[in-house]
């Protein structure tokens, strides 16, 4: 059996902060600029792997279909119009969540 130990709070930690007794009350050395960067850049690369799949799917269906063409096109826009808004969304709630810092 595995058994996990808690680790004791520092003196003068309450239960809203955030850090523990293994960092002794010091903030790590991250900036927030950090953490809203990589939150946009993987919302940016989650954008470009969903449309990425949307447009090898939409050549495989045109390509065994060619007379569903407009239809199947007309689809992919609205798809493209949603993964691209997810991931603006996306960006802003990084950048928002930069200001709360």
């Amino acid at each position: 059996m595995i058994t996990i130990a808690r680790p004791e709070k520092a003196e003068g930690e309450s239960k809203g902060n955030i850090t523990t007794s293994l960092s002794k009350g010091k903030r790590m050395g991250i900036s927030p600029a950090a953490f809203a960067a990589v939150g946009a850049g993987l919302a940016a690369i989650g954008a470009g792997i969903g449309i990425g799949v949307l447009g090898g799917g939409v050549a495989q269906a045109i390509a065994r279909q060619p007379e569903a063409k407009n239809s199947v096109q007309m689809v992919m826009y609205i798809l493209m119009a949603i993964i691209e808004g997810t991931a603006l969304f996306a960006m802003v709630i990084a950048f928002l969540a930069l200001n709360k810092c």
